[in-house]
C-alpha cells in the first residue's frame, strides 16, 4: 500500500469519527454553559436539545458504524438541517455545524460544494450571533457579516483543499506513469540484452561463415587455377621434344600460387594489383592466360578499355580482376573458343567488365550443379559489394559474362 493510500484512508476514518465527536463535545458545552446563557433554562427548550440532540447522534452512529456506512449529498443535506435546527435551540451546536466545512468538498461536486459551504455558514453564523436574525436590523447585519465572513473563510480552505487535492492527484498520477516508464525501461533493456546477445552471436556466425567463403573463394581463383595451369603445363611438357620452357612455367606457376596462398590467408590484394592499375593488372592476366594455354587449344584474347580510367576501391579492383580470371579460367576449361573478348568500362558511377567467348556455350538457364563452385563464388563476391552479375550463354552460340560495380573511389591515403 502507498503512502498516498494509507494517508487517505486515515483522513477518512477521521471524518467518521469527527461529527459524532462534535456532536457531544457541542451537547457537554451546551448543558454546562446553558443556564448561564438562558438557552437551557425552560424545560421544553431542553428537552427538544436533549430528543434532536441524541436522535441525530443515533443517526449519526447509524451511518458512522452500520452496514450501510459512508456519506452522500442526501446524509450531508440531512445531517447540516439537523445541525441548524440544534443551532437554532442552542447557539452552542453551531461546533457541531462546523463540520460541513470539513467534508462538504468530499461529498459533493461541482457547484454543489459552495451551496454546502453557504448553508454552513448559514448554521454557523447562526450560533456565532446568538440565534435566528429575527430581532432589529442590526441583528441581521451582524448576521450577514458572520456569514459573509464564514463563506469567505470556507470558500478561501475550500479552493486551498481542491488545489492541493489535484496537486496531490497530479503527482500520484505523475509517480503512476513514472512507475509505468520504468517498468517499460527496464522490460526493453532486457530485451536489448538479449537482442544484442542474438545479434552478437548471429555476427560471430556470420563473421566466421563470411571469412570461410572468403578463403574458399580464394583458393579456387588463385591456388586451384594455378595448380590446373601447372598441371596443363607438366602434361604439355610430355608431349614436347624440349619441356624445358614448360617445366620452368609450371614452377612459376607453382610459385604464384604459393604466393597467393599466402596473400589470401592474410586477405591481402591479389599480386596482379600489387604496383599496378586495374587495367594493368587485367592486361597482366589476359596476358599469362594466352600464353598458358596449349598450341592445340589456343585462343584469340583482346583486351579494350574504355572511360575514364581512375584508381577504385582496393575490394572493388580486386573483384573485378577475380571474376576476369574466374571467366578466363572457365574458357579454357570448357569453351572451346577461338576468340575471347575482355572488355574494362568505366561508366560514370559503375565499373563495367565484360568477358566474352565463341565457344561452344551451354544451357543458362539449366541449373549449375552443386560442385560449380566457380559460378557460386563470382556471384558471392557481385553481390557482397552490391553488384550484379550477368551470365549469358546457348549451345553453340558462345557464352558472356558480364559483371557491375559500384565505382568506388580508392580512399587517400
Amino acid at each position: 500500500m502507498s503512502s498516498a493510500t494509507a494517508e487517505a484512508q486515515a483522513g477518512q476514518q477521521w471524518l467518521r469519527h469527527l461529527p459524532l465527536v462534535l456532536l457531544g463535545v457541542s451537547l457537554v458545552v451546551a448543558l454546562v454553559t446553558g443556564p448561564a446563557t438562558g438557552a437551557t433554562s425552560s424545560g421544553p427548550r431542553l428537552a427538544a436539545q436533549l430528543g434532536l440532540a441524541a436522535a441525530t447522534a443515533a443517526l449519526l452512529a447509524w451511518w458512522a458504524y452500520g452496514p450501510t456506512a459512508g456519506g452522500g449529498p442526501a446524509r450531508f443535506a440531512l445531517r447540516t438541517a439537523l445541525a441548524f435546527a440544534l443551532t437554532a435551540l442552542n447557539p452552542l451546536f453551531c461546533v457541531f455545524a462546523w463540520i460541513g466545512f470539513a467534508d462538504a468538498a468530499d461529498v459533493l461536486r461541482g457547484r454543489w460544494v459552495w451551496v454546502g459551504f453557504a448553508a454552513t455558514a448559514a448554521a454557523m453564523a447562526t450560533g456565532q450571533s446568538g440565534g435566528l436574525p429575527t430581532g432589529p436590523t442590526g441583528h441581521l447585519a451582524f448576521f450577514l457579516a458572520l456569514f459573509a465572513l464564514n463563506f469567505g473563510l470556507a470558500a478561501a480552505m475550500g479552493r486551498a483543499a481542491l488545489q492541493i487535492e489535484r496537486t496531490s492527484s497530479d503527482r500520484a498520477a505523475a509517480i503512476a506513469e513514472l512507475e509505468r516508464v520504468n517498468a517499460s525501461l527496464e522490460e526493453a533493456l532486457l530485451r536489448n540484452e538479449a537482442l544484442q546477445q542474438t545479434v552478437v552471436a548471429q555476427a560471430r556466425v556470420a563473421g566466421v561463415q563470411e571469412e570461410r567463403q572468403r578463403l574458399a573463394r580464394e583458393i579456387h581463383d588463385t591456388i586451384a587455377q594455378s595448380l590446373a595451369g601447372v598441371l596443363t603445363q607438366l602434361q604439355a611438357a610430355g608431349q614436347e621434344a624440349d619441356p624445358g620452357a614448360r617445366i620452368r612455367r609450371a614452377t612459376e606457376l607453382a610459385r604464384s600460387a604459393l604466393a597467393e596462398a599466402r596473400r589470401s590467408v592474410m586477405d591481402l590484394a591479389p599480386a596482379p594489383l600489387h604496383g599496378a592499375g586495374l587495367p594493368e593488372a587485367i592486361d597482366a592476366v589476359v596476358r599469362r592466360w594466352t600464353a598458358d594455354q596449349p598450341p592445340d587449344r589456343a585462343a584469340r584474347t583482346d583486351l579494350v578499355v574504355t572511360g575514364e580510367v581512375r584508381p577504385l576501391h582496393p575490394e572493388v579492383e580486386a573483384t573485378v580482376l577475380r571474376i576476369v580470371q574466374e571467366s578466363l579460367a572457365n574458357v579454357a576449361k570448357h569453351a572451346r573458343a577461338g576468340r575471347v573478348g575482355v572488355t574494362l568500362d568505366y561508366d560514370g558511377e559503375e565499373v563495367v567488365v565484360d568477358v566474352r567467348d565463341d565457344g561452344v556455350g551451354f544451357d543458362a538457364g539449366r541449373p549449375a550443379p552443386p560442385s560449380s563452385f566457380g559460378l557460386r563464388g563470382m556471384h558471392q563476391r557481385a553481390a557482397r559489394l552490391a553488384g550484379t552479375l550477368t551470365l549469358e550463354s546457348c549451345p553453340g552460340g558462345g557464352t558472356a559474362v558480364s559483371l557491375r560495380l559500384p565505382a568506388l573511389a580508392r580512399e587517400a591515403a
